[in-house]
């Protein structure tokens, strides 16, 4: 006879299974937090202190809204995104969904490896006294690092390497953080949604939003939560995973922000340059400040790219419901080929920050779409059956669809603002 120990799980099999049941909300937060976080949340507090703070809460709550939204639908129909897409609305339309999805991914991977490789350029100068290694040596340098672990398939220790780093950098924001104390008045007046009247805010803005309301995490959603195996019956974990990792993506990011508007705002310094950023965690780690935020910001950035190098393989297969064989040679053929953009700006110029902000913008281009497709499919009656969305969640992605369409709004005219 069982006794009420024997069939009580213990406290610490409670601790293992919430930590299993958030685990893609925390792959979400690894893959969303890296360079252009760092970068578009730095800047954001250097130009305007905490008066954008409105822009990461509502981020924030509707990328919940999506990852919500995209999880219930993979669960219902039990297929990726892309691959449900193709069925209902038909592959023309899908295809353009994948190209524009790319198009971002590119964009990214031009943006982080033009971050990395000015840092650790700019950083080598400080060092030695001199001008530094050149950005196009650190730049074939890593993506010849990366191409090699994904042609030997032995990247699982590396990527946990990084996975440390970056976690280092982000408590270093935390205290950081703490240490300049932002002014309590700046932050509840920063929860009032305005755009300031000075530089570029829009393209800013967009690029806040396109790190965090990412097309292509999204869609990458519908990948973890069928390797979950998550049922109707769970729509509730769910529901628990995707506001625990928003929460706590919120809070990274504010710190981000938070460091940047006690150190640089607070002086009218600016983050011109790449290793600008330095400065947001000189009050924590003083004169180690560049080696600790050099390593974390490599680690962010590199973790950032082998997945980037990935994705198109990953997307074909969604689209066409097979394996994701990395080994096939068009797959490794198309990853060669997008491993390459990470060259253009080392050998072509152009300002770094600038361009990693305006690659995180092209985001919200796509996104109006995206939240169109999953709100008819979780209504439509052959795909929801007896589970028919609530009246909230209906309501919640309305306003998702006002909100990326006015994001995508921002994108454009600061794109133009740009030009």
């Amino acid at each position: 006879m069982s006794t009420s120990d024997e069939t009580q799980p213990s406290g610490l099999q409670k601790l293992f299974r919430l930590a299993a049941s958030v685990a893609p909300g925390i792959f979400m937060i690894g893959y969303v937090i890296g360079t252009g976080s760092v970068t578009t949340m730095a800047t954001a507090g250097a130009d305007y202190g905490m008066s954008l703070t409105w822009t990461l809460v509502l981020a924030s709550l509707f990328t919940h809204i999506m990852v919500v939204a995209l999880s219930r639908l993979t669960i219902l129909t039990g297929e990726t995104t892309l691959f449900t897409f193709r069925n209902h609305f038909g592959k023309p339309v899908t295809i353009f969904l994948i190209g524009s999805l790319m198009v971002t991914q590119l964009a990214s991977i031009i943006g982080v490896m033009a971050i990395v490789s000015d840092v650790m350029r700019e950083w080598t100068a400080q060092v030695t006294g001199g001008p530094g290694i050149p950005q196009i040596v650190w730049a074939a340098g890593f993506t010849l690092l990366l191409l090699g672990l994904y042609w030997q398939g032995r990247h699982g220790f590396f990527l946990k390497v990084l996975a440390l780093l970056v976690t280092m950098m982000g408590v270093a924001f935390f205290v950081t953080a703490f240490m300049v104390k932002p002014d309590p008045a700046m932050i509840i007046e920063g929860l009032l949604p305005s755009i300031p009247d000075v530089g570029n805010p829009a393209l800013l803005i967009a690029g806040m939003i396109g790190t965090t309301m990412a097309g292509v995490v999204l869609v990458t959603r519908s990948v973890l939560v069928q390797e979950k195996g998550w049922t109707t019956n769970d729509f509730h974990e769910v529901n628990r995973d995707s506001g625990f990792s928003m929460t706590l993506l919120f809070f990274i990011n504010a710190a981000i922000m938070a460091c940047a508007a006690g150190t640089l705002h607070i002086r009218g310094m600016e983050i011109e340059r790449a290793i600008d950023m330095v400065r947001t965690i000189e009050p924590l780690a003083g004169a180690a400040a560049a080696a600790l935020f050099v390593f974390g910001i490599l680690a962010a950035g590199l973790s950032s790219l082998f997945p980037n190098y990935l994705l198109g393989p990953w997307l074909i297969s969604d689209f066409l419901g097979i394996k994701r064989d990395m080994s096939r040679p068009a797959f490794r053929i198309l990853v060669v080929s997008t491993s390459l953009f990470g060259l253009i700006v080392p050998i072509f110029g152009g300002s770094p920050v600038q361009i990693m902000i305006a690659s995180q913008a092209l985001s919200p281009l796509v996104m109006p779409l995206l939240v169109l497709f999953v709100w008819i499919l979780i209504n439509k009656q052959s795909v929801a059956r007896e589970h028919k969305p609530s009246v909230l969640l209906n309501i919640g992605m309305g306003v998702t669809l006002v909100f990326s369409t006015y994001m995508l709004y921002l994108a454009v005219v600061g794109f133009i603002n740009r030009g």
